[in-house]
């Protein structure tokens, strides 16, 4: 009997062991990160785990908005053929900030009882992770997701009122145990829920915006840490909604404030367990060295992955402790690619671009992929930079939506890591998405020009 056989009977046991529950959901992932499913009776929660459940392979693809993307091959030419939603062996896990008693069963999409969909992005990191295991290696990943609470009552975004004082937050407290504990209550259900789902979350700090924190999440293999992200901004977004506030993970809510980063932490285990980028000195293993040239060679035509939205571009600026230009270096925040201090037994790489809105799956296989581009070529990274790493020689990344679209269409190494199917369609629905923002005119637009020009 196979591991995920085991797991799926045990959403059946576990259903019975917790008749309370009244709802119960299936989700799978998008290219947008979004979870998107059915409400099931209780009683066809076995049938699920045996069988799975048909939807349009389609569903994957929709735009942030969750329209079809006008012209995909897969919806009207094609039929918008079904595939098989398939348990991804997590369970069914439990809610706690919906009215009634509910539970979530986490699903993966196969375009046949045995072949994985590779256009869905969860599908996308396990062929990634698959190539490291035909090498004889495994990725062991962290990652660090910000976030900030909002009140829920304006239309724009305003710091949150604490619920200790009764006052507007109205300043950047980083580092502050005072809004800590302010919205302590906030995080120890978020906490309980982690705990609940098995989501290792572990150090929670106020970050340098107003409302801002950050919770980190502990290593773990590749495809769980995925999981274990997407889940968590679920978590606090559903917990913040319980305490009557709104949690984002936009990559820039407010415009002159720190944005919203989700920065990977990996390091790859041999067999054996080994560190392979521990060479016993600071400056890590030619391994090492190799995946940190696959990450800057292929970090212009993959940034789209690690900023896929139009408000993701306000966050990759100068000055603002997120990337601008290709880069590495040893303990330097920054640059794009970081190479952290200390034991070389822990010698890993933290990858700082994306944002905190990013698909999980998508980010993950992005970077990995691009790593064992690396590995596999032996590719040479420049000298690790040293300094503010904004300067203007630099490579940059894509100063815009479009241009990153573009490249992410044009670059040869993305082939390499995703499958055509995945590729169309992240282009597809990105450029629908930049159709939409382009046809709205904006307030600021309105107030400037009307009586001007």
């Amino acid at each position: 009997m196979s591991s995920e056989t085991i797991a799926n009977e045990d959403i059946v046991s576990w259903l019975a062991d917790n008749p309370q529950i009244e709802v119960l959901h299936t989700a799978v992932c998008d290219l947008n990160g979004i979870l998107r499913g059915k409400r099931i009776p209780i009683d066809q929660a076995q049938r699920v785990a045996e069988n799975g459940i048909r939807m349009p392979l389609s569903i994957v693809g929709v735009d942030v908005w969750g329209e079809d993307i006008v012209g995909n091959h897969m919806v009207f030419a094609s039929g918008d053929t079904d595939g098989i939603c398939s348990p991804t062996g997590r369970g069914a896990l439990p809610i706690n900030w919906t009215t009634r008693p509910s539970a979530m069963i986490p699903l993966w999409l196969f375009q046949d009882a045995q072949t994985p969909f590779l256009g869905d992005p969860r599908q996308a990191l396990a062929h990634v992770l698959r190539r490291y295991a035909e090498l004889g290696l495994e990725p062991v990943v962290a990652t660090e997701l910000e976030f900030y609470l909002v009140d829920p009552d304006p239309d724009s975004a305003q710091p949150p009122i604490s619920p200790y004082t009764g006052k507007r937050l109205d300043s950047d407290a980083i580092l502050s145990l005072d809004e800590l504990e302010d919205f302590g209550e906030f995080f120890r259900d978020v906490y309980l829920q982690c705990q609940q789902q098995n989501v290792p979350a572990d150090t929670a700090v106020a970050e340098n915006g107003i409302g801002q924190f950050e919770i980190n999440l502990l290593h773990t293999n590749g495809l769980k840490a995925a999981d274990d992200a997407v889940l968590f901004k679920r978590i606090v977004k559903g917990v913040a909604r319980k305490h009557n506030l709104v949690a984002t993970f936009m990559a820039k809510p407010y415009g002159a404030r720190s944005g919203n980063g989700f920065h990977v932490h990996f390091s790859l285990n041999d067999l054996a367990g080994n560190n392979v980028f521990d060479d016993g000195t600071e400056s890590g293993s030619e391994v090492m060295h190799h995946a940190v040239g696959g990450l800057l060679a292929g970090m212009a035509e993959t940034t789209l992955l690690f900023a896929p939205h139009f408000n993701s571009y306000r966050r990759l600026r100068p000055d603002t402790h997120a990337p601008s230009a290709v880069s590495w270096g040893y303990e330097n925040r920054t640059t794009a690619v970081r190479i952290p201090g200390g034991n070389p037994k822990a010698r890993r790489i933290e990858h700082r671009v994306a944002g905190a809105d990013a698909n999980p799956y998508l980010v993950l296989a992005g970077i990995l992929g691009a790593a064992l581009v690396g590995i596999e070529d032996q590719i040479k990274p420049p000298k690790p930079f040293k300094g503010r790493a904004y300067s203007e020689r630099l490579p940059k990344l894509p100063a815009d939506w479009a241009s990153a679209v573009n490249a992410f269409e044009d670059g040869d190494m993305v082939p390499r890591i995703f499958d055509n199917s995945l590729q169309s369609m992240f282009v597809a629905c990105k450029r629908q998405e930049i159709a939409g923002f382009a046809s709205q005119v904006t307030d600021l637009e309105f107030s400037a020009y009307l009586e001007v020009v």
